[in-house]
């Protein structure tokens, strides 16, 4: 009996392991093979978008992919080097150099760790579905954009091998699903291009890829309060975006894969990740959209898969280098053009005609932000602010004040149904009539709610002013919430209120 009282946990945690890691190990390698291939351009030129060397962003990207393997809360999901996390570091490294992004890229590490012991991942509730879909849709024409300097100014070559792997990528899964098809794709395409001699832009035409093993390190920079004002503006910054773009991500995948996911593990698991890519030698990173997406259409689920496209991303870069730098760009841009394809949501033009005019604003609002600014903080920063306007004008206008005085000459009753905040509270102070003779009103708010300050301040208005026509006044079935912020912030059951209200309250 002992024996198995003790038995349970130790199962529990084995299920757990295998749940995590070894319930889909076939379709997590090949998966994180493919992840891996497509991180390589990536991260290379992320890296020159933030004016570093390439292998700062590749040891990024194997880093954080590989810790937030173990440390993320979003089993499946592709965390590394990121184009919106490169925007942020340009001018740092242009005026202080490597070293004060690398310190910069710790601080974010450990800011992000403060947000998930904050609990800040539950948040992400006040993002509207709609603010998801444009956030969805901004990033696929984003990703797609990317693509074009690739398509542009080529020979027919380069347009023949994209549209061959796009061919094989949506074909091929009609012959097996054994393997991936954005695999495939790369394989054939690699393959075809050295057989043919094809002068086209390969991946080693990117960048010099790196030929040693990253090292741990220490940023050469002062540790005093003059660092502290540099950095700290920008790992402000990186940590919001970081965090915002993996919880947008994160909510993708969840909707992808019929699961769920611990945002606050996983702002903590992104900032162990930064932090370790700090002392790699590597820059901040989050999320990624289109290589989560990537990773999941090709069969990926678990923690695994993760695991695999940034051991394997640090084996191909290092040890195999020569034949990466052999394979054409075409192949990668079929791949991505295929994540812009799958991941924009077709259904939203429906439902722009279906759904409320509200919440197409908000999502066309934040497609066209992002996309224009290239900001995806910015976007579903307008995005989470229309949605919550919306939200505050719809359920404003769900009120009214209704009134008798059918039992008395003498006597008023008022009805206030709905919710009472800034929104409502002109129309509440407005809904009585003070100039009524009579000598006695009951206000009764049993079906009302008070919500802020202008609530409470449309109610001393209104009370006040019918004590000063010589009414009396009482207010009966304030819930607990609302009687709470009567007692505190109301003025109207003080003493000389009346003449408060005429000094101008």
């Amino acid at each position: 009996m002992p024996l198995f009282r003790q038995s349970p946990p130790r199962f529990i945690m084995l299920e757990s392991i295998k749940r995590n890691w070894f319930s889909n190990l076939r379709g997590d390698v090949l998966a994180g093979i493919v992840v891996a291939l497509a991180l390589i351009p990536e991260a290379i030129a992320f890296s020159i978008i933030a004016g570093v060397d390439p292998k700062v962003g590749l040891y990024a990207s194997f880093c954080i992919a590989v810790v937030s393997a173990f440390a993320g809360g979003r089993p499946g999901m592709i965390s590394a080097a990121t184009g919106a996390m490169a925007l942020l570091m340009v001018m740092l490294v242009k005026e202080h150099g490597l070293q004060y992004l690398l310190a910069a890229t710790l601080l974010t590490g450990a800011l992000q760790i403060l947000a998930g012991y904050l609990r800040l991942g539950e948040l992400m509730r006040f993002v509207s579905r709609s603010v998801v879909t444009g956030f969805v849709n901004a990033l696929a024409i984003l990703i797609f954009m990317a693509q074009l300097p690739e398509l542009t100014d080529v020979t027919w070559h380069v347009y023949a091998m994209t549209a061959a792997g796009l061919g094989i990528i949506y074909l091929f899964p009609y012959i097996t699903r054994s393997v991936p098809s954005p695999l495939v794709c790369i394989v054939v395409l690699t393959a075809l291009s050295m057989f043919l001699g094809l002068d086209i832009r390969t991946v080693g035409d990117m960048g010099e890829l790196p030929d040693s093993l990253p090292v741990f390190l220490l940023p050469d920079i002062p540790l005093n309060l003059e660092t502290l004002k540099i950095i700290f503006p920008i790992s402000v910054t990186m940590a919001v975006v970081g965090l915002l773009e993996s919880m947008m991500t994160a909510t993708i995948v969840d909707d992808l894969t019929d699961t769920t996911s611990d945002k606050n593990r996983e702002c903590k698991g992104q900032g162990l990740a930064n932090i370790a890519s700090g002392f790699l030698g590597g820059m901040a990173g989050c999320a990624m959209i289109g290589q989560s997406v990537i990773n999941v259409k090709s069969g990926g689920r678990t923690r695994l898969s993760t695991l695999i496209a940034g051991s394997f991303l640090l084996v191909l870069v290092v040890f195999l280098g020569p034949w990466v730098s052999k394979i054409p760009m075409a192949a990668l841009v079929a791949v991505m053009i295929m994540v812009s394809i799958g991941t924009f949501s077709w259904e939203s033009f429906v439902n722009l005609r279906n759904h409320p005019s509200s919440s197409s604003i908000v999502m066309l609002s934040t497609v066209i932000v992002t996309v224009f600014t290239h900001n995806l903080a910015l976007g579903v920063g307008v995005g989470v602010i229309l949605s919550a306007l919306f939200y505050a004008n719809k359920v404003g206008r769900v009120f009214y004040v209704a009134s008798n005085n059918d039992h008395d000459v003498n006597q008023r009753d008022y009805s206030v149904i709905g919710e009472v905040f800034y929104t409502s509270a002109p129309q509440f102070a407005t809904s009585f009539d003070f100039k009524d003779a009579v000598k006695k009103v009951t206000i009764d708010v049993h079906r009302a709610h008070f919500w802020d300050i202008t609530a409470i301040d449309a109610l001393d208005k209104v009370v006040l002013k019918f004590r000063r026509e010589g009414t009396e006044v009482t207010v009966i079935g304030l819930n607990e919430a609302s009687a709470t912020l009567v007692d505190k912030f109301a003025v109207h059951d003080k003493p000389d209120a009346v003449n408060k209200l005429m000094g101008g309250h």
